[in-house]
């Protein structure tokens, strides 16, 4: 009778373990993941962010040219023309996108990968 408790504890502690090793290696499992993920939106966000760079870039200097070839042929209030409002308001469409995708950044970058202190256990299959 005694022998089969101790075999009964010793199987418990045997489960406890192999249950603490499991619950380890799916949390490092998951961390890793989640990290990899992580910076690769980070990296595809820094990308587009780069594009639209280039593109603020690139309308910074058609306006620059134009507003310089309104101003060569003579013309009067420049700023109030169709085409260069057209390219202010283009200009400001690009700059909120690329301020838009700065936040965005910042909050992948602040992403918790265990909100609330839920850590993935045991029989969860949603992580």
């Amino acid at each position: 009778m005694e022998e089969q408790k101790d075999e009964s504890r010793q199987a418990n502690s045997e489960e406890a373990t192999t249950d603490k090793i499991w619950n380890s290696t799916l949390r490092t499992f998951h961390s890793a993941t989640f990290k990899a993920n992580q910076y690769k939106r980070i990296v595809q966000k820094k990308i587009d962010l780069n594009a639209v760079q280039k593109k603020i870039s690139a309308a910074h200097s058609d306006l620059g040219k134009t507003i310089d070839d309104m101003r060569e042929a003579g013309e009067k209030a420049i700023l109030s023309k169709a085409d260069i409002k057209a390219m202010f308001s283009q200009l400001d469409s690009l700059k909120y996108t690329a301020e838009s995708l700065v936040a965005e950044i910042e909050e992948i970058r602040n992403e918790e990968e265990f909100p609330e202190g839920n850590t993935p256990e045991e029989g969860d299959s949603s992580h």
